[in-house]
């Protein structure tokens, strides 16, 4: 019998445990929550440091908690397990209910549909986030301390909200996790994409002629903070409190709102109630820092009206920052692989494992691994997964041998390199593209690539041997891919840095001037000697660290649109590859959106943060 869950109620409670463990500093001299509160978490989380609780913030008489989740080791214990792999085992034996019909059969099944019936939420009369009130003219956004992550931000953000509401036909409840720009002392923008459910629900008001009403709750179980990020399938009474209720093996406590008919976290540290009016004209709301470690551009986003804050007697104001990878967000993805893996085993049972890294910011990259049994199964699995909810937007999907580890990703590259022929092994195709993605040909459509980088049976190859037993004797493979580095690389108007790797990989770093520039190098290179012992030629951009393999397909995969931006290479110089255009695109290439920065902290707060490092009595290891 597996242990019970252990309970944190709140983020309070999660951060007295973490402080025990020494897994969290406190900061007590005074720090801005405009960039510098940014600046010390993103060093902390890159490094693997703890999270840290800023006691003194100027402005506020609140403290910030920042990296709450911000290792795989916070993570797993915030939803109440030893290891994030234990969450798979949790949701394939509530899937799995078997037993047969025997009475002792039934028996065995009790322990799971006793667990299943902890998912509702539980209502109580009142709550620790209802004991401070402020209302109507007493609502000041400012007083609350919401960061202002980034140089180019166009404004403070709200990073950890768990915005709520209720479908105004079936009245089904919706939790998401949306970034909202403080807009004034009682507004913020509401930062509903194109396929949020928040968005279905403003359209649905707006058909009914009604405001939505809306309650965005700050802090609460750490469980229910990760739930709001998860992909939780359209099922019927299925949502992040049931999720959250589950992992910790009790129903979720929530309270009716003070001036909306919602339910929110009783043990949250604040809620925001209002409304959403979806008569009401949308407003700029951006630049903003993204997961992508790109500015996401100012954009049209409904309104949110702050009629009501409730908190705690004494709340701390738990938040995260977004950016160049890693984040602490890579956790809270690795948290969703891990919950989500029985279930899409259940649909795609050939899978073995999956995992989207850090340098893929979740939807850019998907790897799985399969059980192979028969020709053109890596493309049936791959078409399978972009049939799975949010998993539409996936932009690049490799599949790769079931004894391959799908988190190792120097060994994914090996295989992809060894095992997929480009042009017959790799597939393009389109479809639903993250409205974040920058690069796809049109906002929130865009090319998808498929690598198959599994062993090949005979029909994958073009031979005209069968594959089915006792015919594939006389079946010769591909002659092996032999990589290697060459030492004398072309020279080409604006590389600034190349470097070949030893298990053929072709980095270079282009300062583009002019359109076609990155063809132009592609097809220079292809015909090189230099190319013989190479099969993906990636092009990024000339702030790319060619020496670090992370930073150029981040970059890369960030850049393209597979289907406009991966060409098939001539085979010239020696079975020709893939080239993979990551260079920023122009105007006169037919790109018509603008392109943006990448995230950069303003030097000048670098360097006062470095001077008061030990001030703020942070340990040298961390800085």
């Amino acid at each position: 019998m597996s242990r019970p869950a252990r309970q944190f109620p709140d983020i309070q409670s999660f951060m007295r445990v973490l402080e025990e463990r020494g897994e969290l500093l406190r900061v007590r001299e005074p720090v801005s929550r405009d960039l510098e509160i940014t600046e010390i978490s993103d060093r902390l989380v890159k490094k693997g440091g703890p999270a840290v609780l800023f006691e003194n913030v100027v402005g506020s008489d609140y403290p910030v908690v920042m990296g709450l989740m911000g290792t795989r080791e916070r993570m797993a214990l915030a939803v109440g397990v030893n290891d994030l792999d234990e969450l798979a085992q949790k949701i394939r034996a509530l899937i799995d209910l078997g037993g047969g019909g025997s009475r002792f059969g039934l028996l065995s099944n009790l322990p799971k549909l006793r667990d299943a019936m902890n998912l509702p939420p539980r209502r109580v009369k009142t709550a620790p986030v209802q004991e401070v009130v402020w209302r109507g003219d007493e609502v000041d956004l400012s007083k609350i301390p919401v960061l202002k992550c980034w140089p180019e931000d166009g404004g403070p953000f709200v990073t950890f909200p768990l915005v709520i509401t209720k479908d105004p036909e079936t009245g089904e409840r919706n939790m998401g996790m949306y970034r909202m720009q403080v807009m004034s002392k009682n507004t913020t923008g509401m930062h509903w994409q194109r396929h949020k459910t928040g968005t279905r629900h403003l359209e649905k008001a707006r058909q009914r002629g009604q405001r939505l009403e809306v309650a965005v709750a700050i802090g609460g179980d750490p469980a229910l903070i990760y739930a709001a990020t998860a992909p939780i399938p359209p099922v019927p009474g299925l949502n992040e409190f049931a999720v959250a209720g589950y992992l910790r093996g009790q129903r979720y406590p929530v309270v009716k709102g003070l001036t909306v008919d919602l339910e929110v976290p009783a043990n949250a540290e604040f809620v925001l109630e209002g409304y959403v009016d979806p008569q009401e004209d949308w407003v700029v709301e951006g630049p903003f820092g993204d997961h992508t470690g790109f500015y996401t551009l100012a954009d049209l986003y409904p309104l949110f009206h702050v009629t009501c804050v409730t908190m705690r007697q004494n709340p701390v104001y738990p938040a995260t920052i977004v950016g160049r990878p890693p984040m602490e967000d890579a956790y809270l993805i690795e948290a969703s692989e891990r919950l989500f893996l029985p279930a899409a085993q259940l649909i795609v049972p050939e899978i073995v494992d999956y995992h989207m890294p850090p340098a893929g910011v979740a939807h850019n990259l998907v790897v799985v691994s399969i059980k192979k049994g028969f020709p053109g199964q890596a493309y049936k699995v791959a078409n399978g997964l972009l049939g799975l909810g949010q998993m539409m937007f996936a932009k690049v999907i490799v599949v790769v041998d079931a004894d391959v580890k799908v988190n190792d990703m120097d060994a994914v590259w090996r295989e992809v390199a060894a095992k997929a022929v480009p042009g017959r092994d790799t597939l393009t195709g389109r479809g639903p593209i993250d409205v974040l993605d920058h690069s796809s040909r049109g906002w929130g459509y865009g090319g998808k690539l498929i690598i198959d980088a599994t062993t090949k049976r005979p029909e994958e190859t073009g031979s005209g041997v069968s594959s089915r037993e006792g015919q594939a004797e006389d079946f010769a493979p591909d002659a092996p891919f032999v990589p290697f580095a060459s030492a004398d690389l072309p020279t080409f108007d604006g590389v600034v840095a190349q470097r070949q790797t030893d298990d053929g990989y072709w980095f270079v770093a282009l300062n583009k001037t002019r359109p076609g520039q990155a063809r132009e190098l592609a097809q220079a290179f292809a015909v090189h000697p230099a190319a013989r012992g190479v099969r993906h030629l990636l092009i990024a951009d000339q702030d790319t660290d060619v020496n670090d393999a992370g930073d150029v397909w981040w970059t890369v995969l960030n850049n393209i649109d597979p289907e406009r931006d991966v060409w098939h290479l001539p085979a010239e110089a020696g079975g020709g590859g893939l080239a993979w255009d990551g260079a920023r695109k122009l105007p006169e290439e037919g790109f018509v959106r603008e392109w943006p920065q990448k995230i950069v902290m303003d030097e000048a707060v670098r360097r006062r943060v470095d001077a008061l490092w030990h001030v703020w009595g942070l340990p040298e290891q961390w800085r």
